[in-house]
């Protein structure tokens, strides 16, 4: 059984990857990834190329609904397989991949900044209201951060 910070990493590592196919980003972390997977096996390697490329190919949808659907498709699986292989590990092996992992998704996937998937909307700032009875809603995928908003200088203030 993983704790709980292996389980946010692996829920990190499918975010991304799922976030990332079809972007700018995919091929290196594509291969990172592959890399990761494989652990020296050659053979290995390229059956997790072949999966990434599924995960790519299910990133091509146009319609925006079915787009998402498969990014969430896509997240639970790579989070699965993911966990499934540092649940695999003895504990020096899985903290070393752990530590691979982390470093790879820092060196691949944005830290900072908004990012947005395929039909998404990307912004640091999002403003959601209601008006005269009307609904407003809003869903978030990833993170999200509160905190005291910067003072404004003298001459606005």
């Amino acid at each position: 059984m993983l704790d709980q910070a292996l389980i946010a990493l692996a829920a990190s590592g499918g975010t991304a990857l799922a976030g990332a196919a079809g972007t700018d980003a995919w091929a290196g972390l594509r291969q990172a990834v592959a890399r990761w997977f494989g652990r020296g096996d050659a053979q290995r390697e390229q059956a997790e190329l072949d999966r990434l490329d599924q995960t790519a190919a299910s990133a091509q949808v146009t319609d925006l609904a079915e787009a998402e659907r498969a990014r969430n498709r896509q997240e639970a699986v790579w989070q699965t397989r993911i966990e499934a292989l540092l649940e695999s590990l003895d504990a020096a092996q899985r903290e070393q991949a752990a530590e691979q992992l982390r470093s790879l998704l820092a060196q691949y996937v944005p830290q900072s900044g908004a990012v947005a998937g395929p039909g998404g909307l990307a912004a640091n700032t999002v403003g959601i209201h209601a008006d005269r009875g009307s609904i407003a809603g809003g869903v978030i995928h990833g993170g999200a951060q509160i905190g005291s908003p910067s003072l404004p200088d003298s001459p606005q203030g």
